[in-house]
């Protein structure tokens, strides 16, 4: 795959994943294999941009380029002028949300919410590509609803105004992650434009991997809630797709330097407090396959401090070597 002169040799992308996909989570997959990797959202409205929210959002530092900045909101001005603001501050792509099924976003008509007006999302992306010096890209969803399928329909009108590539996900927006992602309207996306198409949705193994790639020709695959639980799955289906041996799952003494790393990582990035908070939902995916240990696993989500984490984390594993 390639977008505007970047290639993408696996084109396997890490999804964006507002609360997971920061600097410190992109290195980690960029390490086992993802060749692309998008930034948590942000938001295109001019007072929240200085936070400190917002500027963790858009830590980039260190990283290679295409450094890509998903911006996300409802009013065609505000998103043209984020693009701008990101493409100055260092954006290489700008990816604009329209696939976000979160309340708090689609309340304010922004996310998935957008697809329900596709006048308005015409305007939008005639807004964005005008306005932003970098290419633009698009993350959707097939539709609102199952009755009001117009992911087709959108990347028409997406590829007429300029948009450089799409992310599909194969769910509805008033389906958010639930039941089972369908390719059928990936397949309609893909045939019906010339500009490349990332498939999104329950790529969760080599073998889904190989059987989405199949269904819906798209030219990449996106991986989003299966990366937080194994961030190796990216190599594993890098390896299959290139006829190179298989990658095996990592062991437990891997898989305890994975996490303990990132944990670390992330108590550096975001400082003690915040990072203990955060370190908490990676260590709930990472540890899922693995013997539960409920008082330890209790204890260990309820450490309060960077160092009682890390040493209960250590404990936590040598009682799963133990029983293994």
């Amino acid at each position: 795959m390639e977008i505007a002169g970047y290639r993408f040799p696996n084109a396997l992308a890490l999804a964006p994943m507002a609360g997971v996909t920061d600097r410190v989570f992109r290195r980690v997959c960029r390490g086992f294999g993802a060749s692309v990797t998008v930034g948590e959202m942000v938001s295109a409205r001019s007072e929240l941009r200085d936070t400190r929210k917002s500027r963790l959002r858009l830590d980039f530092s260190g990283e290679p380029a295409p450094r890509i900045i998903q911006i996300a909101g409802g009013d065609a001005a505000d998103l043209a002028a984020a693009a701008r603001v990101n493409a100055d501050a260092g954006a290489d792509i700008i990816d604009i949300n329209m696939g976000c099924p979160a309340k708090k976003v689609c309340r304010k008509a922004a996310g998935s919410a957008l697809m329900a007006d596709i006048d308005h999302v015409g305007r939008i992306l005639d807004a964005v590509v005008a306005a932003s010096p970098v290419p633009v890209t698009l993350k959707m969803r097939t539709g609102v609803s199952a009755d009001r399928i117009n992911a087709v329909a959108i990347a028409k009108m997406a590829e007429r105004a300029g948009i450089a590539a799409l992310a599909v996900h194969g769910r509805t927006r008033d389906q958010h992650y639930r039941g089972v992602a369908e390719y059928d309207t990936i397949a309609a996306v893909v045939a019906a434009v010339s500009i490349p198409v990332w498939a999104n949705g329950d790529v969760d193994s080599v073998a889904r991997a190989r059987e989405v790639r199949a269904a819906t020709g798209a030219a990449g695959l996106m991986i989003g809630r299966a990366a937080c639980r194994r961030p190796w799955l990216f190599r594993q289906i890098a390896a299959a797709a290139e006829g190179r041996p298989a990658v095996a799952e990592p062991g437990l003494a891997d898989e305890a330097e994975i996490v303990l790393g990132l944990v670390e990582q992330v108590h550096d990035f975001y400082g003690e407090e915040q990072g203990v908070r955060v370190a908490r939902k990676h260590i709930g995916w990472l540890c899922e396959r693995r013997a539960p240990h409920p008082a330890l696993y209790m204890d260990l989500m309820t450490a309060a401090t960077a160092a009682r984490q890390i040493r209960l984390l250590d404990r936590y594993f040598d009682a799963v070597n133990l029983a293994a």
